[in-house]
């Protein structure tokens, strides 16, 4: 059996290629600050919208790696009160999805603060607020106590894929973990964030939520590295869309002697692509600015914005009167007088499709 990164003496003495590194790296950097450039230019609200989106991406696809599905509505309406973001149709959400809310927006917002023994209990209390994963009882707010070993497979026929620091080397680990995070400030931010993620990996030093606190670990950093709380891109949307790449590279990495080029160089792709997927959702929130800019002083009810809304954020399904009516809480009649109001304002249409029930959707539209 191949040995384990940290049985080797001084194992967290990390090496990598440069060479093999430094054009992905180079290309990162300059993509951070060209989105960051373009943010900019677009207005404070756009900036808004951008990093409520990111934001709860973030947050429900990280969750998803983990076979946790989260609501989205829930997650988004909970950051933007947390961040004092005014948006239509807010909804309530339950304790679970504020403390893993809670946990993201202290680490990207609160960024510059050091990473101690006391903030992550904090942050491992607030993702299992009841002390159970699932059925199963765990220690919280604190390392672990018992071995871990990450298996899969049926009851009998499990496979291990990687066994942990053993629990009475925990604490040590992660002190030793916690004085590089807080003090190494020559390396760049971006590398250190690759890094960090896998060294916190590798001590795996929770019961569970190890995962959802590298990535939180991850983003902080990427704060770091951009000099602001504003996030515009998903790292964990784009782990989720390659995990299997991910796992593979860990798996592989595990058993390095020290060298992590192969885990760095996986980082940066994922990060490129994450910044990459963005530009699409950049697009997306400036058409929804443009709209509002172009209708500023046309007469539109609460209703009406609610819905144009949820059409900009990706509405799912087809826009029926009965939808309106549910959503908006109104009678059929006033969603189809809604409905016929901005038909004659030229913002809705209604499609091609046949049948019983109409369907409409947004018109298209130039901004003169």
């Amino acid at each position: 059996m191949a040995k384990y990164i940290y049985e080797y003496k001084n194992w967290t003495n990390f090496s990598w290629q440069e060479k093999d590194i430094n054009t992905v790296f180079g290309q990162v950097r300059l993509m951070q600050g060209k989105i960051i450039g373009q943010m900019n230019t677009l207005g404070f609200s756009v900036k808004e919208e951008a990093t409520l989106t990111a934001l709860t991406l973030d947050v429900v696809k990280s969750s998803e790696i983990e076979g946790e599905l989260l609501n989205y509505d829930q997650v988004r309406s909970s950051i933007a009160r947390r961040l004092g973001i005014n948006t239509a149709g807010l909804v309530s959400s339950n304790r679970h999805i504020e403390g893993i809310v809670e946990v993201m927006l202290d680490a990207t917002q609160r960024y510059n603060l050091p990473l101690t023994e006391k903030r992550l209990f904090g942050w491992h209390a607030a993702l299992f607020p009841t002390g159970y994963s699932g059925p199963y009882a765990i220690e919280t707010g604190k390392y672990r106590t018992g071995e871990m070993q990450i298996v899969s497979g049926a009851m009998g026929k499990e496979k291990v894929h990687y066994e942990a620091v053993k629990p009475k080397k925990v604490k040590l680990e992660m002190d030793k973990f916690l004085k590089w995070f807080n003090n190494n400030n020559q390396l760049d931010p971006v590398l250190k964030a690759a890094i960090a993620h896998f060294w916190f990996i590798i001590i795996h030093p929770f019961d569970d939520g190890n995962g959802r606190i590298g990535r939180v670990i991850t983003d902080m950093l990427l704060a770091r590295a951009e000099g602001s709380g504003e996030r515009f891109y998903s790292m964990s949307n784009q782990i989720l869309v390659e995990r299997k790449r991910y796992y593979e590279v860990l798996q592989k990495v595990q058993h390095s002697s020290g060298d992590i080029t192969e885990w760095i160089e996986w980082f940066l792709h994922c990060l490129q692509n994450a910044i990459l997927a963005t530009e699409n959702t950049t697009q997306h929130i400036l058409r929804k600015a443009e709209f509002w800019k172009l209708h500023e002083h046309t007469p539109i009810n609460e209703r009406q914005r609610t819905i144009l809304n949820l059409l900009f954020d990706g509405f799912e399904g087809k826009l029926q009167t009965s939808k309106w009516a549910k959503i908006t809480k109104v009678s059929t009649d006033t969603a189809l007088r809604d409905i016929k109001d901005l038909i004659e304002k030229n913002i809705l249409q209604q499609t091609n499709e046949g049948g019983r029930n109409a369907n409409y959707e947004l018109k298209n539209f130039m901004l003169s």
